[in-house]
């Protein structure tokens, strides 16, 4: 009795019926809409929970890639209901938050909470420059539409050659994401599981005398063995059973409530005096993707970087190069406008760029303090107020 009276985030599951009682049964999308934000919260704790067990069982690497998928599932299914009622717009700039929130505001904040703890973090260099090539790759994937949009001028037929042109780039952007898969889970999966460690330890074990060779366990460092201890006393382990079903139910009744806010979230915009572009790039955005911001932040707090990173910068690579594709894709067969095109505004790619640029040169060096957070999330910052105070932009 004592532990259901405690105060816990799983209190905020009553709101996943109230998010459904007030959709079904009352036309007031500003409480719909907070509801469904409140009812999401628990329910991404749920998965950060269920992957962090299953990351236990797979390795560092997969684990980030199942959070990154379970959790950008959300983001799919409002981007295809969006997709379904013309509303390209809306979904180009939600795929647009996306990007940049997991890489500023993510990546940031587990850079920031985890600094707050640890003087300095460590992950995989390696791994991360690799992940930073690719996000420039999917930078270079929207800036090519938007050069070729705008070089292009007035040329007849320009829209039907900007849709063949973003089909075609989908198709290469797919088979690349499906080759990057193969790299870091096959051929040098060794680099992307969070096993390997920095060059030089002697920083972070200068207070303790050398070990000789082979140590006994006993021996072990105070510090690994309190770590370990305090991670193996914070939580029942799940067998892989339970964690498969807990994220499963966890990511349908995401995807549930998340229905609930397309049909709330613009008219929630208007009662709170904020713009359509505004809403796409920073709100939608930040409820699709709630999963990957507690988890990246719950293992950046544990010292776990390797599996913070990978959350972070894996969803942005998928958004980018699995799910824009796939959205593109599927918008010949449920497009109620026709097919989509990747020509993003001018603002969305400038965004996209500034952030792919800032998060290459601070991951670079595979290590992280509570400042380089800050930076990440100013910028972030930066562009949210310009989204806020920018113009709804003419349809291109």
């Amino acid at each position: 009795m004592a532990s259901l009276l405690k105060p816990s985030l799983n209190w905020l599951l009553v709101f996943v019926p109230v998010a459904a009682y007030l959709e079904y049964t009352t036309d007031q999308h500003l409480w719909i809409f907070l509801a469904s934000c409140l009812a999401i919260v628990p329910l991404a704790g749920f998965m950060g929970e269920a992957t962090e067990h299953l990351a236990e069982k797979t390795g560092e690497g997969i684990g980030g890639l199942l959070n990154a998928t379970f959790g950008n599932a959300a983001e799919l299914i409002i981007a295809l209901m969006a997709l379904r009622g013309g509303q390209y717009d809306i979904v180009k700039a939600s795929l647009t938050g996306s990007i940049i929130g997991n890489i500023l505001l993510v990546l940031g904040g587990a850079f920031l909470f985890g600094g707050m703890k640890y003087k300095q973090q460590r992950f995989n260099a390696t791994a991360a420059r690799s992940m930073a090539t690719m996000l420039t790759l999917a930078a270079i994937s929207l800036i090519a539409p938007m050069g070729f949009h705008h070089l292009a001028g007035e040329t007849q037929g320009l829209a039907a050659r900007e849709k063949d042109l973003s089909f075609e780039i989908s198709i290469v952007l797919l088979v690349t994401y499906g080759l990057s898969l193969y790299f870091s889970l096959h051929t040098h999966k060794s680099l992307f599981s969070g096993a390997a460690q920095p060059q030089d330890e002697s920083s972070r074990f200068a207070n303790y005398p050398p070990l000789p060779p082979l140590v006994p366990k006993k021996h072990v460092s105070a510090e690994i063995a309190t770590k370990d201890d305090e991670r193996a006393n914070e939580h029942e382990e799940w067998s892989l059973k339970k964690s498969l079903i807990v994220l499963f139910v966890a990511t349908g009744l995401v995807a549930w409530v998340s229905e609930f806010l397309v049909g709330s979230v613009e008219h929630a915009a208007h009662d709170l005096h904020m713009s359509k572009v505004f809403v796409g790039v920073i709100v939608v955005a930040i409820i699709g993707n709630a999963a990957e911001h507690s988890t990246a932040l719950l293992m950046a707090r544990k010292d776990r970087m390797d599996l913070a990173y990978s959350i972070a910068i894996g969803s942005s690579l998928q958004i980018a190069m699995f799910v824009a594709p796939v959205l593109v894709l599927a918008s010949y067969l449920i497009g109620s406008a026709g097919p989509m095109d990747l020509v993003f505004t001018p603002a969305e790619v400038i965004a996209i760029t500034f952030s792919v640029l800032i998060t290459e040169q601070i991951g670079s060096d595979g290590e992280s303090n509570w400042l380089e957070g800050v930076q990440l999330l100013s910028v972030y910052l930066i562009i949210a107020l310009v989204f806020y105070f920018l113009p709804i932009p003419a349809h291109h």
